[in-house]
């Protein structure tokens, strides 16, 4: 199971635009603080020059079964595999000086394993109280699709000095996000 959570399936059903991260151009930051996988308080509004945080449902394991019928769920498969993609490309990231963060409603500790298992070089950060989401009004993912569990929708904000500069929602696919996020970064250089 551990390759299948990194492959994704061929058939997967891609999200539709619903309007909901319309709102968030132009928006900033808020001063949200969430906990990273280095243990560290990360607050939001903060975070100085540019940073992409990727949002995102949550992070299979190998030893925890997925939600039933996940793949049906648009949207919800890729998570393994769009964090390996900003793994693969964080050196690049870096040469635009751009910091990145991973962001999902798990818990530090469930996450703390998900980093270690996929060697990510750069930290996740938990909002298990939704906290972000009563900020920013995030695009959420129907309880009722996804076992229960309050899971974001997978979305991406690029922010410059804490004000959102760009946002890829819906993501699809999601391996594919990275390709576009660095696209649009070598396009708007730092002043």
């Amino acid at each position: 199971l551990g390759m299948a959570l990194e492959k994704l399936p061929l058939d997967l059903p891609a999200p539709t635009d619903d309007g909901k991260s319309d709102h968030l151009t132009g928006m900033m930051l808020p001063n949200v603080t969430l906990t990273s996988t280095s243990d560290d308080q990360v607050t939001l509004s903060e975070i100085s020059g540019r940073v992409v945080i990727y949002i995102y449902p949550m992070t299979g394991r190998p030893d925890v079964a997925l939600p039933d019928s996940w793949d049906q769920v648009p949207g919800a498969r890729g998570c393994t595999p769009q964090s390996c993609s900003y793994r693969d490309h964080y050196q690049e990231l870096k040469s635009l000086n751009t910091r990145v963060y991973g962001l999902s409603t798990q818990s530090t500790e469930y996450q703390q394993e998900v980093r270690t298992r996929l060697h990510l070089p750069f930290h996740l950060l938990s909002d298990e109280g939704l906290r972000l989401n009563n900020a920013l009004n995030l695009p959420m993912m129907n309880p009722a699709d996804v076992a229960g569990l309050q899971l974001y929708r997978r979305l991406t904000i690029i922010a410059i000095d804490g004000k959102i500069e760009k946002v890829f929602y819906p993501v699809f696919p999601s391996d594919k996000n990275i390709d576009h996020v660095l696209e649009w970064l070598r396009e708007a250089p730092l002043a």
